[in-house]
């Protein structure tokens, strides 16, 4: 370790971690992406499928990430893995994307969605109140929420890990214990057997003319509802970031990625199970504005439903936000310490967090949320980040063998085959994304492409001692 990584204070156990990775993970997604999968899929049983599969590849994800984690056990996480596997350059395109987009575009997307649950209690505050506009221009004050929600969670973070670490822990159990409550009361005062068996009766027809047919359908279908599972399971990672704040992180930091996914994907699926139980498939992918939470809370408890499944998001992506600001901050800090971001975010505050580090995410996740573009930032988001996770998927095979002798005290679970079947499955569907939803895709991969230039003027500025 370094001695800027010893300054970090380890503050943070296994069940802040596991709070953490589940914090992260759970957001709106649950409460919503469910109605654009049944429109693309058409049953029940490839709802379940695409949610299964995304299960599936998070929670090999994660394992296989425990044995990098357990190698670098160290604050920067995916970014320090990249670099020990390929080099600085791709290390560099991962933090580089990890800022424009993929961090900064979670918490922008994210505090958009609280914003946008928050005016179904305090109508004032929804998108539809403009409060500025200039030309082509407006400022909502929805808009403003979101980010008066990132500046608030930046500066309690700023204030150090321990204060952060209390509003993720407490806010993630509550949000899974009334997950598991709507889920609950879901079934006992809103299940309708006559509706379940009508989802089921068909479950994985698509009526197609012949079972090629079939295939050219549902492939695309599965590929493109991805985006939307993906994203509701995404930043499983970000414990590996704060890694240099986790007690015993060779051990702490993998079997949190273990746990946090575990029991998130678990949730998801029977969530959508409750869904099915409750609601006919044609009001999942109908769902008003596509909130398919608040439709079964309607259905499980009448209107006051509605008021429900808003405290209960709300609640969901404060957690979620504020796990999101906690780590993303620590891998710009690594990056400032390889000279390759602003030399500030290199340091730590009096608070032993990189408190510089937070409040240039914080900036550019605001101007983020000023775009308003929830959609177009998920799929940016998911496109840019399955580029880097088979990255360091792949990096585990390539580090077996350039460092047979290295110290692993966790080695991948089902290595090799499971995480080659990661690699497999993240690529058909990035590849399949290219193909059928190119105006979002391709635009993510020139972000990414966009920090080769960048990267070699600031080695370039490094190697010549300027700042």
């Amino acid at each position: 370790m370094t001695q800027r990584d010893q300054e970090f204070h380890r503050s943070l156990g296994l069940l802040d971690g596991t709070m953490l990775v589940a914090g992260s993970m759970i957001g709106s997604g649950i409460f919503i992406v469910s109605a654009d999968i049944a429109r693309n899929v058409g049953s029940a049983g490839w709802l379940v499928v695409v949610w299964l599969i995304s299960g599936l590849m998070t929670v090999i994800g994660a394992l296989s990430y425990g044995e990098l984690s357990a190698m670098y056990p160290k604050a920067g996480g995916q970014y320090v893995y990249l670099r020990e596997a390929w080099g600085r350059l791709p290390a560099f395109l991962y933090g580089w994307s990890y800022f424009a987009v993929i961090q900064t575009g979670s918490i922008a997307a994210v505090g958009v969605a609280f914003a946008k649950f928050a005016a179904y209690l305090f109508p004032a505050l929804g998108d539809q109140n403009v409060v500025f506009s200039a030309g082509g221009f407006s400022i909502s004050a929805a808009q403003l929420v979101s980010i008066a929600l990132i500046v608030l969670l930046t500066y309690v973070n700023g204030r150090g890990v321990n204060y952060g670490k209390w509003i993720q822990t407490s806010f993630t159990l509550a949000k899974i214990a009334s997950v598991l409550a709507l889920i609950a009361f879901g079934v006992a005062l809103g299940a309708n057997a006559q509706v379940w068996d009508a989802n089921w009766s068909n479950a994985f027809d698509r009526a197609p003319a012949t079972p090629d047919a079939l295939m050219l359908a549902l492939v695309p279908a599965i590929a493109v509802s991805m985006v939307g599972a993906l994203f509701s399971s995404d930043s499983w990672n970000s414990v590996t970031f704060i890694a240099g704040e986790i007690r015993d992180p060779k051990r702490n930091v993998g079997r949190s990625l273990a746990l946090g996914t575990i029991i998130v994907c678990t949730l998801y699926v029977v969530a959508n199970l409750m869904y099915l139980a409750v609601l006919p498939l044609a009001e999942i992918a109908h769902a008003p504005a596509d909130r398919v939470g608040v439709a079964a809370a309607q259905a499980a408890f009448g209107p006051v439903g509605t008021t429900i499944i808003a405290v209960l998001i709300m609640v969901s992506t404060f957690g979620c936000v504020n796990g999101l600001v906690m780590s993303g901050a620590r891998a710009y800090y690594s990056m400032a310490q390889d000279g390759l971001f602003f030399a500030p975010a290199g340091r730590l505050n009096a608070r032993a967090v990189p408190g510089w580090s937070l409040a240039v995410q914080a900036v550019w996740a605001s101007a983020l949320c000023l775009t308003g573009r929830y959609g177009d930032l998920l799929d940016y988001v998911i496109f840019a980040t399955l580029i880097f996770y088979v990255l360091t998927i792949a990096g585990l095979f390539r580090l077996r063998r350039m460092r047979p002798d290295a110290e692993r005290p966790y080695r991948a679970f089902g290595y090799p085959w499971l995480p080659a079947l990661y690699m497999l499955l993240a690529s058909a569907v990035g590849i399949g994304l290219l193909i059928w939803k190119p105006a979002y895709t391709w635009p993510g991969l020139g972000i990414v492409l966009l920090g080769v230039p960048i990267f070699y003027v600031l080695q370039r500025r490094k190697d010549t001692g300027t700042t």
